[in-house]
């Protein structure tokens, strides 16, 4: 497959490799304590804030939004927009391939670009999700009227998605519900039991011979498929439609049979690429709603507006799932999210983190009816809580940061170990982690051992092997992860046993 190349780009594929992990550091919770646990805020850079939630919530997030800088050579009052090309290519390269890990199997990432840079992110999709899983490029009509300072004004964005593995996000793909103006088209003209129904065309475009016999209507008119078509199904069918009423022949009973679709039985309509403006909003929407939340003085450069979210959220996420956004801004997709009683994780860099996008929430929480809170009946309630970035777990020594608890490291291990994310919500007191692919996983760190020592149980011995038998037996292939063991290369491999040092056998040499 043909790749993008940039200056650079060497480099910019080891960068998510080489960024070290990091602890979240929490700040303050909420609203409602219980809740606020389920919804993150994290001020930080993206990159190594990203690179610390894999260990937590790797394989877990089902729909990924990102509103990433334009690279319109424009300087904003609340980011630089003024990347040289190859510098933004570099940054968005890693960032994609962290967005990825965290991922759900059935997830999805939808990011918002105009044509500065959207052809190149395309290509460099292609490559870190693969063009199996390119699903599409929406159109959204952001605009309401030209832009007459330029030549051909820029009406829409391009809305490029992806899936982790497309044929399982197919799975959970929602239609669009109908609009009000659909709804009007549903008429009942024969008191049909089952309500308002609209008709269509019975046939079909080609010729199948067992779908090609004539039909008799009602007041003994007879139909045989125009040139060039078939009817819909074969006779069988047909008639069972007719004995259920569900097809319509005009009010005399006389005219070509249409088939009946009725809006009770009716989930909705496949989304296609073309959003408007009148269905998803635009951007003077989105700047009106942000002058309300803070003042046309402390207002935000490009917002996008709380209906475009929750197309995006209801069409690829139910209810409790987490939806992330690394590139937060003024935080949209969190109170969209929030209203819609979705659990979400919005990272930002800026100051802005405190002064817009905390504010929102709380107003959120306070129950203000701006943007969809009419359309969800949103009533108020819930909470989030704020973390910044805290320090590495590892330094550039190898030595683990003393900040770092033994659900922490355990989280980190296993991630490093499976590629998948700890149960957060088990309390761990004993040093088993887990069972992965029949290999059961050890972990010796912060005295969970207890009295058993030496140094706090995080030395694998004959004392410390029973124990750990105590806490699970297993017959296959045990990992345990420690600070160094006293047992024999010999005797770990008769018990079927491989030990791993903090750190380095689990990065080989860096703490990375």
């Amino acid at each position: 497959m043909p790749l993008l190349d940039w200056v650079n780009r060497n480099q910019a594929e080891e960068t998510a490799t080489n960024v070290p992990y990091h602890l979240l550091k929490f700040e303050q919770s909420y609203g409602d304590k219980q809740q606020a646990k389920e919804n993150l805020i994290i001020q930080g850079d993206n990159l190594q804030a990203l690179k610390a939630l894999l260990p937590l919530y790797g394989g877990q997030v089902k729909c990924i939004f990102i509103d990433p800088p334009y690279n319109t050579q424009s300087a904003f009052e609340h980011y630089d927009d003024k990347l040289e090309h190859a510098q933004w290519l570099s940054m968005m390269y890693p960032r994609l391939q962290l967005l990825k890990e965290l991922l759900a199997d059935d997830g999805s990432i939808w990011i918002t670009l105009d044509d500065n840079e959207a052809h190149y992110l395309k290509v460099m999709c292609d490559e870190v999700f693969t063009r199996n899983n390119f699903v599409a490029n929406v159109v959204w009509q952001k605009r309401t009227s030209p832009d007459m300072r330029s030549t051909l004004g820029a009406g829409h964005d391009n809305i490029l998605v992806y899936a982790k593995h497309f044929s399982s996000f197919k799975k959970i793909l929602k239609k669009v519900p109908k609009t009000a103006e659909q709804i009007k088209t549903y008429k009942n003209p024969d008191n049909d039991p089952r309500g308002p129904w609209v008709s269509s065309d019975y046939t079909a475009q080609g010729f199948r011979p067992n779908q090609m016999y004539t039909i008799t209507t009602p007041n003994g008119n007879k139909y045989t498929p125009p040139a060039g078509t078939c009817w819909k199904n074969i006779e069988e069918v047909f008639l069972q439609l007719v004995n259920d009423g569900r097809m319509w022949f005009g009010k005399d009973g006389g005219g070509m049979p249409r088939r009946k679709t009725y809006l009770s039985e009716s989930e909705g309509q496949n989304a296609w690429t073309w959003w408007t403006n009148a269905e998803v909003g635009h951007t003077q929407e989105a700047k009106k709603e942000v002058n309300n939340l803070f003042g046309v003085e402390n207002t935000f450069d490009t917002p996008k507006p709380e209906r475009l979210l929750e197309r995006i959220l209801h069409l690829s996420t139910n209810t409790k799932d987490i939806v992330l956004d690394s590139f937060l801004g003024s935080g949209t997709t969190s109170a969209v999210a929030h209203k819609m009683g979705r659990r979400y994780i919005g990272i930002e860099m800026g100051e802005h983190a405190k002064t817009h996008v905390i504010p929102r929430l709380e107003k959120v929480i306070e129950g203000e009816q701006g943007g969809i809170s009419k359309t969800v009946n949103w009533q108020g309630g819930g909470g989030f809580s704020f973390y910044t970035l805290g320090n590495p777990v590892f330094d550039d020594n190898g030595f683990l940061n003393a900040e770092v608890k033994f659900k922490d490291l355990a989280s980190y291990v296993w991630w490093l170990e499976t590629k998948f994310a700890l149960n957060q919500t088990e309390n761990f007191d004993n040093p088993f982690l887990g069972i992965h692919e029949s290999t059961a996983y050890y972990l010796l760190y912060n005295g969970i051992l207890g009295d058993r020592r030496p140094n706090g149980g995080n030395v694998l011995t004959s004392s410390v092997l029973n124990h750990l038998n105590e806490c699970h037996a297993h017959d296959g292939k045990r990992i345990v992860i420690g600070e160094a063991s006293r047992l024999s290369p010999a005797r770990l491999e008769a018990l079927n046993i491989e030990f791993k040092q903090i750190p380095y056998s689990l990065y080989g040499n860096k703490a990375k």
